[in-house]
């Protein structure tokens, strides 16, 4: 079962906007205890949808070009992208089943 992934500004556009499948990109920091809440949410969910949806994680403070290419002000900021655009935001460390009711229409 795969888990969440790794992406930096080095492999953003290869990790993501190439990706064929919808990706969502957690943008999140060491320091942010929401952040912390949601990554075992985000990993049950990356397990759970392996092959519909990837689940990808970029370190605000390690890759600042990513997030201020996307607006990131605060986080955790999740953007869905599919096909190389941003379609969905959910801002905030939000409970399992309001993030798979965000998440739905790109879980089929």
């Amino acid at each position: 079962m795969a888990g969440t992934e790794t992406t930096t500004d080095a492999t953003f556009d290869q990790d993501v906007l190439k990706s064929e499948l919808p990706v969502l990109v957690d943008f999140w920091a060491d320091w942010c205890g929401p952040c912390k809440r949601v990554a075992p949410i985000l990993e049950e969910i990356a397990k759970d949808s392996e092959g519909k949806l990837r689940i990808v994680k970029l370190n605000t403070d390690e890759n600042p070009q990513t997030a201020a290419r996307y607006g990131i002000t605060s986080i955790p900021t999740m953007h869905v992208f599919f096909q190389g655009d941003v379609a969905k935001t959910i801002i905030g460390a939000q409970p399992k089943p309001k993030l798979l009711k965000e998440l739905e229409p790109f879980l089929g």
